[in-house]
């Protein structure tokens, strides 16, 4: 049997079934098969009689098998059969990235979730030593239930002829593919996987943010980190899959649930460039699921076959207001209830109910100027005693201070967001509602990609702070009071204009106090968290309640 035998119908090793051709890059075929022993379908790589790529193949499929993740797509057989070598995959139904990024750029958080759901199982992957070598968009597939599978470990790259690849290649390869999913421009100085594209300027790649309005901020510092050369504002770069792990967990969170369908547009609000501010124009109607996982015929493979006929659109419609009806309503809102007498009645008995309250008021006075009378030897007189005195100089120590505000604090190279909505809930005198940090991969200091993150509190004007009690959950949490260095009057920007005035490690859960070791009068204070508690799915750190005394 030779390349050019296999056709569909044919009986591959006397056990896949051939159904149709997919793809072809360079003299191999990729087939859709059907596996008749099991019942199911699977995708076949074949290579023709004597191909060098045999080798390459063989080992390729020896290295996909320690990629346990189960985002890849596993080898299932690779074998010889009449000196045709072939490679049995497992079969995804759903759309290629690429196929996606047809019809315009996904949302923000849409984005930076499928890229950390590919960067985590290439984190898992390079643990064994080993790269999938062909990270791109043709090779990352959404499903038809919204999960992420990696096509092609290893193989991809053996039938591309493109080497093993490194661990930091892929990196690299995948903050292309999150520039792509932000922008819908490629990275790179030609057109790619169907996009044009992105501008430079001075030899430089513009950030996602100067390519598209409303790109979030915190995954446009990201894509700077994996791409730039170097990356701004002298942040460090992101070159192994757990740092981008990290990183994209503490924007979008560590859930696995896609955030939307896919092929959805996702109207949300913007606010400073938050994870859900990017926007995305809505296609005319959503391109068809695909058959195959396979990319377009610039690169390689044939254009992707649909599965079936695409229904017609059947997303949500906004519901459209009734038209009015000339008199400032619509047809279906219902008109006014009530009338002109029944106002007048509810009139009267306001009325009535004031001069009840009057009467009452009278009589109560008569009566207590009766009593004074009686207590003053019953000469009806009264008397007048000084009034209290009172100082001029209000009390500058002592009691609670009262906070005027507050705001999350996540400088470079954070990403300037820790759940700042919930900031409130750390001084509203309510233990039960909290403030949480983003959840942080690997090592409890933050998943060793930062300092720490905390929350500044403003006291409105410089205050005597004597000690800050803060309440927090879960044990191991190190912390520091800071204020700003010099002038306590300005709240600095980046963590280098504060200076630690009290320090506790390691810390169980519970209230802390932290007490300035020198008298401190300032308007700012912040509250740094250096080391987290363990949680389910990483480190966070956990405020319910700040108090801070005078």
């Amino acid at each position: 049997m030779s390349n050019q035998t296999v056709s569909p119908g044919a009986l591959l090793a006397g056990r896949y079934r051939i159904a149709e051709l997919l793809a072809e890059i360079d003299g191999a075929r990729v087939w859709r098969a059907v596996d008749e022993v099991l019942s199911r379908a699977v995708v076949v790589d074949v290579l023709p009689v004597g191909d060098p790529r045999t080798n390459l193949l063989f080992d390729a499929a020896r290295r996909a098998a320690a990629a346990n993740d189960p985002r890849f797509l596993r080898v299932l057989d690779c074998d010889m059969h009449d000196g045709v070598t072939y490679c049995v995959r497992e079969w995804a139904g759903g759309r290629t990235l690429e196929r996606m990024l047809g019809s315009g750029p996904l949302t923000g958080q849409q984005a930076g979730w499928l890229a950390r759901e590919v960067s985590e199982a290439l984190e898992n992957l390079h643990r064994t030593g080993y790269a999938h070598g062909a990270i791109s968009p043709a090779t990352v597939v959404v499903t038809d239930a919204g999960a992420i599978k990696v096509v092609g470990v290893a193989t991809e790259a053996a039938l591309r002829s493109s080497g093993a690849g490194s661990p930091e290649e892929d990196v690299h390869s995948l903050g292309q593919l999150l520039f792509a999913s932000l922008t819908g421009r490629w990275p790179g100085p030609a057109p790619a996987w169907g996009l044009q594209p992105a501008p430079v300027e001075h030899g430089r790649l513009l950030s996602p943010r100067q390519v598209r309005a409303g790109v979030p901020r915190s995954l446009d510092d990201i894509s700077d980190r994996l791409l730039g050369d170097p990356p701004r504002h002298h942040a460090p770069p992101i070159t192994s899959a757990a740092g981008l792990s990290a990183a994209l967990s503490g924007v979008v969170g560590s859930s696995h649930e896609p955030p939307n369908q896919m092929d959805e547009t996702v109207q949300v609000a913007s606010q400073n460039g938050s994870v859900d501010d990017a926007t995305q124009v809505v296609p005319q109607a959503p391109p068809p699921a695909l058959d195959p996982a396979y990319t377009s015929e610039p690169n390689g493979y044939r254009p992707p076959q649909p599965a079936y006929e695409p229904s017609t659109d059947t997303r949500p419609v906004r519901r459209q207001p009734a038209p009015p009806n000339g008199n400032g309503r619509r047809r279906d809102e219902p008109k006014q209830k009530g009338s002109w007498g029944g106002r007048i009645l509810i009139l009267l008995a306001i009325l009535a109910l004031l001069s009840v309250i009057l009467l009452a008021q009278f009589l109560l006075k008569g009566a207590m100027n009766k009593d004074n009378g009686s207590a003053n030897g019953g000469t009806g007189g009264t008397t007048t005693s000084a009034p209290p005195k009172t100082s001029t100089t209000p009390s500058t120590t002592g009691g609670k201070a009262t906070i005027a505000g507050a705001q999350d604090f996540d400088p470079p190279p954070g990403n300037g967001e820790e759940h700042h909505k919930d900031v409130p809930n750390t001084y509203d005198a309510d233990p039960s509602t909290t403030w949480k940090t983003q959840s942080y991969k690997n090592k409890p200091n933050l998943g060793g990609i930062k300092s720490g993150v905390g929350i500044i509190y403003d006291l409105g004007t410089k205050t005597p702070v004597s000690s800050v009690a803060v309440a927090l959950q879960g044990d191991g949490t190190s912390i520091q009071l800071m204020v700003p260095k010099g002038d306590t009057s300005t709240s600095p920007t980046s963590i280098s204009g504060w200076t630690p005035v009290a320090t506790k490690e390691d810390q169980p859960e519970g209230t802390v106090t932290l007490t300035p070791s020198a008298s401190t009068e300032t308007r700012y204070v912040l509250v740094w968290l250096t080391k987290l508690p363990k949680v389910s799915d990483g480190y966070q750190g956990t405020i319910s309640e700040v108090t801070i005394q005078k």
